[in-house]
């Protein structure tokens, strides 16, 4: 019995690294996880926003215009690093909307009216609690939302770099030009 137990360890150890690590080592890019989230209708948006600007609706994400829309906080480095990528896009005519999770409203409305507001529309998740919803860990997080309200497109982190310019421009120029 106790030999048994001395070879127990090891051999689950050597099913788990070849069942499960190994091949994930090996995947076309291991560095991304899919999002499950990928050709299904967009979560329910929050129903709460900021006074003086338009509220962020679940029609807005099924008017047949494609949609960004990015998890952005007033206390995140990376969302202020990206945000002049997201008043280009806005400036380019890309249809961004936001929505700020877990942020104080008075704090958000005086980062936007300071550096510029690139969204036509924002709703805010204080809570947390529909950030959940669209699987979103940590802001900042942007998808690309087909005009049917389907999810194209999942970035996780900030618009900024190599990885933004590999993988969201493609992926946002497909959905654009699928859309026309």
């Amino acid at each position: 019995m106790a030999k048994w137990l001395m070879i127990l360890p090891p051999v689950i150890f050597l099913g788990l690294l070849g069942g499960i690590f190994l091949p994930g080592l090996w995947r076309d890019n291991p560095g991304v996880l899919p999002s499950v989230f990928i050709d299904r209708p967009a979560p329910v948006v929050p129903g709460t926003g900021l006074d003086g600007v338009p509220l962020l609706t679940d029609a807005d994400l099924r008017t047949g215009e494609v949609t960004v829309v990015n998890f952005w906080a007033t206390w995140c480095p990376p969302c202020r690093a990206e945000h002049p990528v997201l008043k280009q896009m806005a400036a380019d005519g890309v249809r961004v909307a936001g929505i700020n999770i877990m942020d104080d409203d008075a704090k958000a409305a005086a980062y936007l009216a300071e550096e510029g507001n690139p969204f036509f529309a924002l709703a805010t998740d204080p809570k947390g609690r529909n950030r959940v919803e669209w699987g979103v860990t940590a802001p900042p997080e942007t998808f690309i939302i087909r005009g049917d309200g389907t999810v194209a497109f999942k970035f996780v982190g900030p618009l900024v770099g190599t990885d933004y310019e590999t993988r969201f421009v493609p992926a946002l120029a497909a959905a654009l030009k699928a859309d026309e």
